[in-house]
């Protein structure tokens, strides 16, 4: 595939994303869809009450529809169209974006009540958990469905076959990553920044490998991370509008679908360190006050914990999409001489 029409797509979802939000952002302020800040963040968080959130749909919108233009350019210009594999990828795409879709429907829902009723809890943590255990199970039979019959986690160094257990095992392991990314979006720009290291660095890793349907994927990633510049024009500190549980949720899917369709597990991870960071530091911190009633971090999430030691928002969103390319790039060297 030509990388001008990879470049192509991405401008383009750049450029709607960045136009919708001169259209987004007043409707979202005449309805009253704000952030409600009550006690979760740092106490200077409060200055950012009422903020527009669901500026998600900036980059979910320029993102499908940028990734659709891209594949019919794709499709009837560089592709075979009489290739048996053509459909196989216009499929695993189709699954990943409609996973995405779905994971940002239950963003929506959590959104909503928040700005309706004005307060910091949307959805319940069981409510939420059945959703994403539903789409990811039905994700993982689209992929089965399209011939993706392989049960090993890739450790890179090894392949560990687990057969039938594989498939809880890698389902526990999406809605941990989904949430990750969720987790991630604490302060103005870091998750959006941070998406943008790591679509590309999956996007890279699917050039390396080089299966049905990575083409496609290489697309969608580049989509989504030229929504996400698109959207840090409204999102830098100080922001204009929050992505909320919308936009979050969506990239959360997003980066989950499309790792997990290159069976690149350990890989994954590398790319994603930050939002697997991200959890692990509100696991270990929930751990740790429970068996000691001692906190590891000042806060969780980790970036909570940073500002707290007097880093800037600016700092921190530069420190982790830095470290967020260092792990990309470790990701895909190793990919390169496996």
């Amino acid at each position: 595939m030509q990388y001008f029409l990879s470049i192509a797509v991405s401008l383009t979802a750049f450029a709607l994303s960045a136009l919708i939000g001169i259209v987004l952002i007043p409707y979202l302020k005449k309805i009253h869809f704000g952030q409600t800040i009550l006690d979760i963040g740092p106490n200077w968080h409060k200055s950012k009450q009422g903020t527009p959130i669901m500026g998600g749909f900036m980059f979910i919108i320029a993102s499908v529809v940028s990734v659709a233009l891209g594949y019919l350019v794709y499709r009837f210009r560089f592709a075979d169209v009489l290739s048996e594999n053509i459909n196989g990828g216009a499929l695993k795409l189709l699954a990943c974006v409609l996973y995405s879709l779905l994971c940002s429907a239950i963003g929506f829902a959590d959104d909503y009540i928040k700005a309706v009723k004005k307060q910091n809890l949307g959805l319940n943590a069981k409510q939420k958990m059945f959703f994403q255990i539903l789409f990811g199970a039905a994700f993982l039979a689209m992929l089965y469905a399209l011939g993706d019959t392989q049960t090993y986690i890739d450790f890179y160094f090894f392949r560990l076959e687990l057969g039938i257990v594989y498939y809880p095992l890698i389902l526990l392991f999406m809605v941990f990553m989904t949430n990750a990314v969720n987790l991630t979006d604490g302060i103005d720009g870091l998750c959006s920044t941070v998406t943008v290291v790591s679509m590309l660095g999956l996007a890279l890793l699917c050039s390396l490998l080089d299966f049905d349907g990575s083409n496609e994927l290489i697309l969608y990633a580049f989509a989504i991370a030229g929504g996400c510049i698109g959207f840090l024009i409204w999102n830098l500190h100080p922001a204009k509008c929050f992505m909320g549980d919308t936009g979050s949720m969506y990239l959360g899917g997003a980066f989950t679908a499309i790792g997990i369709a290159t069976h690149c597990h350990l890989l994954m991870v590398l790319v994603g360190v930050v939002y697997f960071c991200e959890a692990m530091s509100v696991v270990l911190q929930v751990i740790s006050y429970k068996t000691t009633k001692k906190r590891i971090f000042k806060m969780s999430p980790i970036h909570h914990h940073f500002e707290l030691c007097n880093f800037s928002e600016y700092k921190i969103v530069i420190t982790f999409s830095i470290t967020g390319v260092i792990f990309a790039i470790l990701a895909i060297f190793m990919q390169s001489i496996h």
